[in-house]
This record gives C-alpha cells, sequence and structure tokens, in this order.
C-alpha cells in the first residue's frame, strides 16, 4: 500500500497523525509519513512513534518497501508493534535530518559548479560526495569551495514542483545521474529548482533557501578511476 508523503510537500513537517497500515516485528507501515525514506544517496529519517496511550516506539530508519511508494519505518526486532488501525504521532529526529536538508541541497549547488555528469553520490549529517564523470583530474578544490560558498551566501530560494513522466523523457539534460535514474512508474516526478542555479529531479529533502545551507569546505577530491572525480565536501566548523 502506497503510503502518503508528508515530507515531500513539507520537508519542514516535523510530526504528522497517522494510522498503522501493517505491523510485524522490526516493520511498520503507516497510511501517512514525514519520515523519508532512504534514496538518492540520502539517508533515511530515524524518529519515533508516538501512541495515544504514551507508549513510544523508536523508528531506527526509513526504507522504500517493494510496492511503489510504500515505505517502511525499520524499529527494532523485539520492539512491540502497534496493530493495523493504531493511530499515531510519527515524528523524525529534525536536527539529524535538518543537517541531511541542508547537504542535500549543497550538493545540487556542487552540481551547478561542476559540469558534467554524476556517477555516484552520498551524504551524512556531517559531510557529503558527488562522483563526477570527468577524464581528467582538472578540479580546482580552493576555487570550487569559493564558488560553492558564493551561491550559499546568494541564499536563492528553493523550490519544488512536478513534471510529468513524459515531459521528463522529452528533457533529458534535466537528468544529470548516470547510474540513477529518476523514479517513475507513478506518473509524475518531482523537480527540485534552486533559483537561477540548478533544476533536476530529486525526491529528497532540502532548506527553503541557499544562505540556510551555511559555510562548507571542499575537504578533498579524489581519483577514483580512469573517469571517476569524487569531490568531498562537508559543513565549516565554526571558528
Amino acid at each position: 500500500m502506497a503510503t502518503e508523503q508528508v515530507f515531500a510537500e513539507d520537508a519542514y513537517a516535523r510530526a504528522c497523525d497517522a494510522s498503522v497500515t501493517h505491523s510485524a516485528p522490526g516493520t511498520i507501515q503507516l497510511d501517512r509519513t514525514v519520515f523519508y525514506a532512504a534514496g538518492g544517496g540520502q539517508p533515511g529519517d530515524s524518529g519515533v512513534l508516538k501512541l495515544d496511550d504514551g507508549s513510544t516506539v523508536q523508528v531506527l530508519n526509513t526504507v522504500k518497501g517493494e510496492s511503489v511508494g510504500e515505505i517502511l519505518h525499520l524499529v527494532a526486532e523485539d520492539a512491540p508493534v502497534p496493530a493495523v488501525g493504531t493511530a499515531v504521532t510519527a515524528e523524525i529526529d529534525w536536527a539529524r535530518r535538518h543537517k541531511h536538508m541542508r547537504m542535500h541541497t549543497c550538493l545540487h549547488l556542487l552540481c551547478a559548479v561542476i559540469d558534467a555528469p554524476v556517477t555516484g553520490g552520498q551524504l551524512s549529517v556531517e559531510k557529503g560526495r558527488l562522483d563526477f564523470d570527468l577524464p581528467e583530474l582538472s578540479l580546482d578544490k580552493v576555487e570550487i569551495e569559493a564558488r560553492l560558498n558564493e551561491l550559499i551566501a546568494r541564499n536563492a530560494p528553493t523550490a519544488t514542483r512536478w513534471i510529468r513522466d513524459a515531459d521528463l523523457a522529452a528533457q533529458p539534460d534535466l537528468v544529470r545521474t548516470m547510474k540513477v535514474k529518476p523514479p517513475s512508474g507513478q506518473g509524475r516526478v518531482r523537480l527540485l529548482d534552486v533559483a537561477d542555479v540548478d533544476v533536476q529531479p530529486c525526491g529528497g529533502t532540502h532548506v527553503k533557501s541557499t544562505g540556510e545551507i551555511g559555510p562548507v569546505t571542499v575537504r578533498k577530491i579524489e581519483n577514483k578511476g580512469k573517469h571517476n572525480r569524487r569531490v568531498n565536501i562537508a559543513f565549516k566548523e565554526p571558528e
């Protein structure tokens, strides 16, 4: 059963009321959720499910199910799981999620700075990376860092909008990733638009404007193969 993805319309929603649609040892499904399911290099959310009787169930991770649109909330195998139909309040670990939002948005800026196809990527609460299909190690660490922080300081607004599968297929230049294609099959795909900076399909969560990211640093640039250059970035430590 597909789960209503509250986070797709409001990345700043920290909690929502929901109902259990399926439960088994280690897994709980809800009719709607604020928990982002791991994908696109962004980790799944963690948090808690609160029941009306005051009890709670810790959500350790969130992943996609086998069916399109299905989201699974992973809990400890020995944790008591609520019965189908139980009303819960789903609440994410906001501090962790917000850092994911900041870093994910920053990776979109990195795509704008480096004009090359993306072959992979990953992010966490402290750092992120993108791999680019470039034949030569011609990237300047200092220049990339300066341009990233310039785009962050611009405080450009971000917005999400939807595009039909057919329209995306007619605009292949919007897709920057080589190995991972945008999710299809639901009739539409979500775009992230960083004003006058970058537009591309993305189902992740992002901040409202680039200034919210905060200063970043390019930690290192690695040669990961004949046509693979990895750019590692991190939040800059406050002085």
